[in-house]
């Protein structure tokens, strides 16, 4: 790692993310905790579609340290096949009404207009959308409501976006994309400190394309948001590991802790403890031994 990339990282002051009235604190880096009530997401899919055990999960990945927990109530795994608005509502809604009755910051992983202002009407924080509220009616759907938002780059969708994805340049035009987006929010009046950014590795992207992402994630910065990103348990990890899905949990650190080190404000996870305790060395790191996460 270059030495003065290291203290450029250190010494930034981080932009605000106002959440549902808030600043979250970003002088450290915050963790996601994944909880998909699918039956097919890549990494875990089925195993919390029961509302018991989603609850639980979720309660163990805050126990671990997540800051936030991202329900996901559709896959956007290649190749997923679209479902309705109301059937995602009825996957998220019983562990969100739970998780917010209990005071837990809860960001819902949708594109879809019906389900933001229902999730939003029930209390979610923060709407992660893989298409960057481009679907007819999302920036209007959000643009009321004091909620977080992050926006996410993908090239096509998830039915069709790992069919040989191309670019001239992944991390400019990944760049551009961003910024155009965070400038169509802020033009439906939605305040630009609401707004994260997500590179979004894996979607749309080579294991090239990914690999050059996370070497020049620095760039992201530019935007003057927060950058969120999501590495964990991705098939780009195979690649450099060889490890089958339910192995990578060490690259699954690695890589987040890379992110970290460019720059990224919010990591998302499937394994907290273990990203927490890598951030932890990291952060022990940068202020040469000083403070704890």
């Amino acid at each position: 790692m270059n030495l003065m990339h290291t203290q450029d990282v250190e010494m930034q002051t981080p932009p605000v993310w106002r959440v549902r009235g808030r600043a979250l604190p970003l002088d450290r880096v915050l963790v996601m905790g994944i909880v998909n009530v699918t039956p097919d997401s890549f990494a875990d899919g089925g195993k919390y579609l029961d509302q018991t055990a989603a609850l639980a999960h979720a309660r163990r990945l805050t126990d671990d340290g997540a800051d936030i927990i991202d329900i996901g109530g559709e896959s956007t795994r290649p190749g997923a096949i679209d479902i309705s608005a109301n059937e995602e509502i009825a996957r998220v809604m019983p562990l969100l009404e739970a998780l917010v009755g209990a005071g837990v910051t809860v960001s819902v992983d949708t594109s879809k207009p019906e389900v933001m202002r229902a999730v939003l009407a029930a209390g979610a924080a923060i709407i992660n959308d893989v298409r960057a509220l481009r679907e007819p009616g999302a920036l209007e759907a959000v643009a009321a409501t004091d909620c977080g938002l992050i926006l996410m780059h993908m090239q096509g969708t998830p039915r069709t976006m790992q069919r040989a994805p191309q670019y001239h340049d992944v991390t400019v035009e990944v760049l551009q994309f961003l910024s155009q987006r965070i400038g169509q929010a802020c033009a439906h009046g939605i305040d630009v400190a609401r707004i994260a950014v997500d590179p979004g590795f894996g979607f749309g992207k080579s294991i090239e394309h990914n690999f050059t992402l996370l070497s020049e994630l620095s760039a992201l910065q530019r935007l003057q948001r927060p950058v969120v990103v999501g590495l964990s348990r991705k098939s780009m990890l195979a690649k450099a590991s060889g490890r089958p899905v339910d192995e990578r949990l060490a690259p699954s650190v690695a890589a987040a802790v890379l992110a970290a080190e460019q720059g990224a404000r919010i990591v998302r996870v499937h394994d907290v403890a273990a990203t927490c305790d890598g951030l932890d060395v990291l952060r022990m790191m940068l202020t040469k031994g000083t403070t704890i996460r």
